[in-house]
């Protein structure tokens, strides 16, 4: 059987990718499109092979839990060792995307449970609010409490430094460098499955200190989309991303070196790109514009050469992409093994208006129904055979690359009747863990 690794560079614009990513060896997949526009659903997408209406994974049903059998499981059930780590919060074992895997972990963030440190989450919960003397109540915590006290000293700094883009004391990066450790210190044999999330070019854009080139700690909120754009210089706040994603090449570099020697297909991919300011948007918590859903794809199986090709295809199609070189099948999914076909085909882009938990944040806020309502509304797109993309907008229906749009819209319809659309209670809460909770308003997805 063949080792395969699949690696999404999380929030990557296609932009920054042709710029940063010359050096990536393998098939370049000019024209790839997501599904959807943020990390919950292209994920599902990714694990499950189907769209995410048809897994029932999107902006209220933040969890993996179809009854399909995933990627994963798959790969275990073939006799795969599965492996996998995330410094996404959102693919974590609460929304059950850890299904299947033999091992996963993720990065410092998602230790924040860690029994034998404070439970900073219950701390921060417990004290916000209470100014600078929480801090004193954080040190009088660590040594009371039956835990480690230096690492729950050193985890709580930390924790501070790192939200405040202090480097030095926080690390270099988001994840990117344990997941570096881990690669390296881990044991790969035969039939091995490697699949990893990396945040760096995810907001809040907080570059190395030898990176950085703007005095920006930037995180495009929605807010700013239902604003007026954030305060810093739009120009510095897509330079810190920049900076970001310079850094984030050069660690991959690293990676996909020691991933090349022990696997034999590597999928690097992004889930979405960013909007910064285009149709007055920023960040990627609403919308399916081009500049959020036209990402990179690359596929190694071996040599140091690029290949690039110009057909339409789709992250949909990473899923059996991943199984044919696996040499396991499942032959209900949809898409197709991009190393054997060659074809271009029409794909469809979905988004199912905002979290629950957002709406919430922004009735909170005091925004009326009638702006809620405008970004809740649940959005269809389609990229068709020829590269050319529509998708529905807040102000209206809109075109790229030469698009007709009566030929998108036939293009949704005709994917949309197709549908097997999983019935889901949206009604349903799911008891998320403080920490994870925290976690995701510090990466602007509450």
């Amino acid at each position: 059987m063949t080792n395969v690794a699949v690696v999404v560079l999380d929030t990557l614009r296609k932009d920054s990718f042709d710029e940063h990513f010359d050096w990536l060896p393998g098939t370049r997949y000019e024209n790839a499109w997501s599904v959807g526009g943020w990390t919950v659903p292209v994920h599902g997408t990714l694990f499950g092979g189907r769209y995410p209406s048809e897994l029932g994974v999107y902006a209220k049903a933040t969890a993996l839990d179809c009854e399909k059998t995933v990627l994963a499981e798959h790969l275990s059930e073939a006799g795969y060792t599965t492996r996998g780590f995330s410094a996404n919060a959102n693919i974590a074992d609460v929304f059950d995307f850890t299904r299947g895997f033999d091992e996963f972990r993720h990065s410092w963030r998602g230790r924040r449970r860690d029994p034998d440190i404070v439970d900073w989450a219950e701390f921060i919960s417990e004290t916000r609010g209470e100014g600078p003397t929480r801090f004193l109540k954080a040190v009088k915590r660590c040594f009371a409490s039956d835990v480690n006290t230096v690492e729950s000293l050193a985890f709580g700094v930390k924790m501070k430094a790192r939200d405040l883009g202090i480097t030095s004391i926080a690390g270099a990066d988001d994840g990117a460098s344990e997941a570096l450790e881990m690669i390296e210190s881990t044991d790969f044999g035969d039939d091995e499955f490697f699949f990893c999330n990396l945040m760096e070019a995810h907001g809040p854009y907080n570059a190395p200190e030898d990176y950085r080139t703007v005095d920006v700690s930037a995180n495009p909120s929605f807010e700013e989309t239902v604003g007026d754009g954030p305060e810093a210089d739009t120009a510095d706040v897509r330079q810190a991303y920049d900076d970001c994603v310079r850094y984030l090449s050069d660690v991959y570099r690293d990676i996909f070196a020691e991933l090349r020697a022990e696997f034999d297909v590597v999928v690097t991919l992004s889930d979405h790109g960013e909007m910064f300011g285009e149709d007055d948007v920023w960040g990627h918590s609403h919308g399916l514009y081009p500049e959020l859903t036209h990402v990179p794809l690359s596929v190694w199986d071996g040599g140091d050469e690029v290949t690039v090709r110009e057909e339409t295809v789709g992250l949909l199609d990473v899923y059996r992409t991943v199984l044919a070189a696996a040499g396991v099948s499942d032959d209900e999914a949809r898409g197709r093994d991009l190393r054997a076909s060659r074809d271009s085909r029409s794909y469809l882009s979905e988004r199912h208006g905002l979290r629950s938990e957002r709406i919430s944040h922004l009735q909170n806020q005091g925004y009326s129904d009638e702006v809620i309502e405008q970004y809740d509304a649940t959005l269809r797109g389609a990229v068709v055979e020829d590269g050319s993309f529509g998708c529905e907008t807040r102000n209206g229906f809109g075109t790229w690359n030469g698009a007709d749009e009566e030929t998108i819209r036939a293009a949704i319809d005709e994917i949309v009747d197709t549908l097997d659309v999983r019935d889901v209670d949206l009604g349903a809460n799911q008891d998320v863990p403080e920490d994870v909770q925290d976690r995701l308003a510090e990466l602007g997805y509450v």
